[in-house]
């Protein structure tokens, strides 16, 4: 194929098919007529000697071709925007924008009284919006700018997404400290046998879970929640015990009564990162936020 006699508006509309699925709501997303699209769809076809979408049980389903293409071409489509797009100027002492992170509550307790009171200072108008981080990194809603940054444990950083270390913490064990089988140690055994709370915090296996699968074990999890904070609320007015981040242990044990046991196998620390997408990263803005969140990790 000749790319001098190619439309290049038929790969914004390539795009939004590949992202939609569905010929209606591509042309929604582009501001154009149905039959408008189906043209576009039918010159795709052509070009590329190829169906590009075929209907199915499940409804429109690109095909392999189309798949091999599609991140190249998104990639070059944001490219093509971003060197074209002027960079606005960024005065922190005087913006209002809203800066959207992705993070569990454990990242929000580490970060946030120390951001807020350092963009009090630095920034006053800038606003920040946080969203629970789910099992699955939010890949789209950073591509799109919905979410700015995502901050947490990633075991796996897809390679369309920029990512940079942030923090280390270790786990620990945290029981009631009126707790009547232990004192200042727990073994493999007790380890094993306790009822436990897992806080997923948007993992779907945990560093514990990954060591004891690999030895064959497996422990016992009466409670799963996502939410770090309140584990030890539970376990200050239980038998169980919650393995949690050094950090939050360290904190919740001068409120709560609480102690601290250390984990009964060796396990390394585990790294928090921040992710964003490399669309976003040339703008004054997010280089800007992206600074203050390592000047305070």
């Amino acid at each position: 194929m000749n790319i001098a006699n190619f439309d290049l508006n038929l790969l914004r509309a390539f795009d939004a098919l590949m992202r939609e699925r569905n010929v209606s709501r591509a042309a929604q997303r582009m501001s154009l007529s149905q039959p408008a699209m189906s043209n576009a769809l039918a010159r795709l076809r052509d070009l590329l000697d190829d169906p590009v979408l075929v209907r199915t049980s499940l409804g429109m389903q690109p095909t392999a071709k189309s798949l091999a293409v599609e991140m190249p071409i998104r990639n070059a489509l944001a490219s093509i925007e971003q060197s074209l797009a002027p960079a606005p100027d960024f005065d922190p002492a005087i913006s209002k924008k809203t800066f959207n992170v992705a993070t569990t509550d454990y990242v929000e307790m580490l970060l946030l009284p120390k951001l807020i009171k350092h963009l009090n200072q630095v920034a006053p108008f800038v606003r920040l919006q946080i969203h629970a981080l789910g099992p699955d990194i939010p890949e789209s809603e950073l591509e799109e700018g919905i979410y700015d940054f995502a901050v947490g444990r990633f075991p796996q950083v897809p390679n369309r997404l920029l990512s940079e270390f942030w923090l280390s913490d270790n786990l620990v064990c945290l029981v009631s400290d009126q707790h009547p089988l232990f004192e200042d140690s727990i073994s493999i055994e007790q380890f094993l046998n306790i009822e436990q709370i897992w806080v997923s915090g948007g993992q779907r296996t945990g560093v514990v879970d990954a060591w004891l699968a690999s030895n064959n074990l497996s422990r016992k999890v009466a409670y799963t929640t996502p939410n770090f904070l309140m584990a030890p609320h539970i376990v200050a007015q239980s038998e169980m015990l919650v393995v949690t981040p050094s950090t939050i242990a360290e904190e919740y044990v001068k409120k709560m009564p609480l102690k601290i046991l250390p984990m009964p196998m060796e396990l390394a620390s585990f790294d928090l990162y921040t992710l964003w997408h490399p669309f976003h990263a040339g703008t004054p803005a997010h280089k800007w936020f992206r600074e203050q969140l390592m000047l305070l990790a």
